[in-house]
């Protein structure tokens, strides 16, 4: 029985390659989709833990699945159809070298660059005497580069992505306009659940036709953070901390263990009550997010299900 996924080696029909990200890996078929599961693994200041959390990549998947369905009236994306609760099933696109991250509120990681005295993030221009977690006047886009494994994301301003020929102006104006559209209606789902979606990432890539293409998930824990609508005000106006779902908390967990993943720092040891824990919140996520039940499922091994599953759809 396996009831955490941190490893796949699966040998579907027709693989051409395969790929290991950071949760998910990525097998490449012959007709030119691809196989993306999204593992129970989690990672934090880029670095790969080394123990999995149950139910993340289920979460992770259903989450994201169900987003993409919501927001391809916006920009095509590159799902096709989820044949197991882990796994996604689509377009193989050529991704562009940049993340764009779209952030309604001081918070995270713009946060810590604001605390230490810095005022310009990615070419917007932050005011003095803002507090954490208050929220900007418009939503700002910082973009960053696409590190690989072991390697850090860096911020790029819009005029860096153009001078170092990564996009063009017209591309990353399309970028920018699409990465607010999807922002705005993250933002009105999260509010009917109660939710405000504080920051979030975007992917894109061009498919075969060179069409801009919206990739990896969206609206995830794993790629945003959420407050509650409700308790948000009362606890800004007393400058409490913000309860938030998204992985953020684990971040701050790491930070009071002292592993920033800097070089020479050590992963402190995550015990199955951290494990647990971690797992109740993103279930928490869940279902506030979709407003439904997660089902929890305790007689399947996940790799004997992923292999019936994707025997049947393949």
């Amino acid at each position: 029985m396996k009831s955490v996924i941190t490893k796949t080696n699966f040998n579907f029909r027709d693989i051409k390659s395969k790929y290991e990200g950071k949760v998910r890996d990525v097998y490449t078929l012959s007709n030119n989709n691809i196989i993306v599961i999204a593992t129970d693994r989690i990672s934090a200041f880029d670095v790969i833990m080394p123990k999995g959390i149950t139910y993340k990549g289920q979460i992770l998947n259903q989450i994201s699945t169900e987003m993409l369905n919501k927001t391809n009236d916006i920009v095509d994306n590159w799902l096709i159809s989820s044949p197991d609760p882990n796994i996604s099933y689509g377009k193989k696109c050529k991704p562009f070298k940049i993340e764009m991250v779209v952030r309604g509120y001081l918070s995270g990681h713009s946060y810590r660059l604001y605390k230490s005295g810095l005022r310009n993030i990615c070419g917007n221009i932050i005011p003095e005497k803002m507090n954490e977690n208050d929220q900007f006047k418009e939503p700002i886009v910082t973009p960053t580069t696409k590190a690989e494994i072991g390697s850090h994301d860096q911020d790029i301003s819009p005029d860096e992505i153009i001078s170092n020929k990564i996009l063009d102006k017209k591309m990353y104006d399309k970028l920018h306009f699409i990465s607010l559209e999807l922002f705005n209606r993250g933002t009105e789902i999260a509010k009917k659940s109660g939710l405000i979606l504080v920051d979030t990432k975007y992917e894109f890539g061009l498919d075969l036709e060179n069409n801009i293409v919206l990739i990896d998930e969206i609206h995830t824990p794993d790629s945003s953070r959420y407050f509650y609508l409700d308790s948000y005000n009362h606890l800004q106006i007393n400058k409490l901390k913000q309860k938030q779902l998204s992985k953020e908390f684990f971040r701050e967990w790491l930070m009071e263990n002292d592993f920033q993943g800097k070089e020479g720092q050590k992963i402190p040891y995550i015990s199955k009550e951290t494990i647990d824990l971690i797992s109740s919140r993103y279930i928490e996520l869940y279902e506030k997010l979709m407003n439904k039940k997660f089902l929890k499922d305790h007689n399947l091994d996940i790799n004997e299900r992923i292999k019936l599953n994707m025997s049947n759809f393949l």
